[in-house]
C-alpha cells in the first residue's frame, strides 16, 4: 500500500510540475512579442507576367513593350501573336489601342485613340497595309472615312483626314 500511495504522490507531483510548465509557456507565449501571421499578398510585381495552357505553351503575357508602353499580348496555339490590348509608349501620348493580328502576325485591324482631343480611329488592314481608316478627327471631331486603293491611292470617302 505504501509504494501505491508514493506512485499516487509522485505522479500527482510530476503531473502538477507538467500543467505548471503548459501554464507558464502558455503565459510567457503571451507576454512575448510575437510575429504577426503574413496576410496573403494583395500585390504581384514583375516585368512580365506569362500564361501557359495545359502544354505548357505561351497563350497570353503581361509585359512591357520594348517603347515602354504596357500590353497584354494573346497567343493562338501555334504562337502567333493574334491579339494585342495595350498603351502606346509615353512619345506617343499613351493612348488605348487594340489590334486584331492575321495569321501572318500583321495587323488587320486597329482600335485606338489619337490626338489631342483623344478621338476615336478604327483602321482596317489588309497584308498590314491601311485600307480603310474611319474616325473622327482630332482637329474637329468631325467625323470621317478614307480607303486606300490596292495600289495604295488615297480616297476620300467623306470628312478630312
Amino acid at each position: 500500500m505504501n509504494n501505491d500511495y508514493f506512485v499516487g504522490m509522485l505522479s500527482g507531483f510530476v503531473g502538477g510540475i507538467l500543467g505548471a510548465y503548459v501554464l507558464v509557456s502558455g503565459e510567457r507565449a503571451t507576454l512575448l512579442p510575437q510575429a504577426k501571421p503574413t496576410a496573403s499578398q494583395e500585390v504581384v510585381s514583375a516585368s512580365r507576367i506569362r500564361l501557359l495552357d495545359a502544354t505548357g505553351r505561351a497563350r497570353a503575357e503581361l509585359a512591357m513593350s520594348p517603347d515602354g508602353g504596357p500590353g497584354l499580348f494573346f497567343f493562338d496555339t501555334r504562337g502567333r501573336n493574334r491579339l494585342v490590348l495595350g498603351l502606346y509608349a509615353p512619345a506617343e501620348s499613351e493612348y488605348p489601342f487594340v489590334v486584331l493580328n492575321d495569321s501572318q502576325q500583321l495587323a488587320a485591324g486597329l482600335f485606338r485613340l489619337y490626338g489631342a482631343q483623344e478621338t476615336p480611329v478604327v483602321v482596317l488592314k489588309n497584308k498590314g497595309a491601311d485600307r480603310s481608316i474611319f474616325g473622327l478627327n482630332p482637329g474637329s471631331t468631325e467625323p470621317f472615312l478614307v480607303n486606300y486603293s490596292g495600289d495604295r491611292k488615297k480616297t476620300a470617302v467623306f470628312g478630312t483626314f
